[in-house]
Order: structure tokens, then sequence, then C-alpha cells
């Protein structure tokens, strides 16, 4: 799974969205996060859902 990156530059609030490409449905977070790539696009929404942003020190 990638990394999310937290720099000074990103985003305070995480939206999250599905993008079809293909036959493949991906979750995007403004923050710069993506999910995998699913067929199942209910699994994409799932992954988009479950992204929670870890913030370190």
């Amino acid at each position: 799974m990638p990394q999310q990156d937290l720099s000074a530059g990103a985003p305070a609030t995480h939206t999250t969205t599905t993008v079809e490409r293909g036959s493949f449905a991906v979750a995007r977070c403004t923050c710069g996060w993506s999910g995998p790539a699913r067929r199942s696009r209910d699994r994409a929404r799932t992954d988009a859902r479950s992204h929670v942003p870890t913030r370190t020190p």
C-alpha cells in the first residue's frame, strides 16, 4: 500500500473519491494517497472509506 505524504503542503482535510480507469476503479485522496486498482467498484469505495490519515510527530 502506498505511503501517505503528509508534508507541509498537504491539505488539512482528506477528501476521498473513486476514479475509473478502464476496467478498474481506484480510490484517491486529496492528500496524495491512492489505493490499489480494483475490478470491484465496491472494494474501491471501501478502500476510500477506510483511508484514515496517520500523523507522526
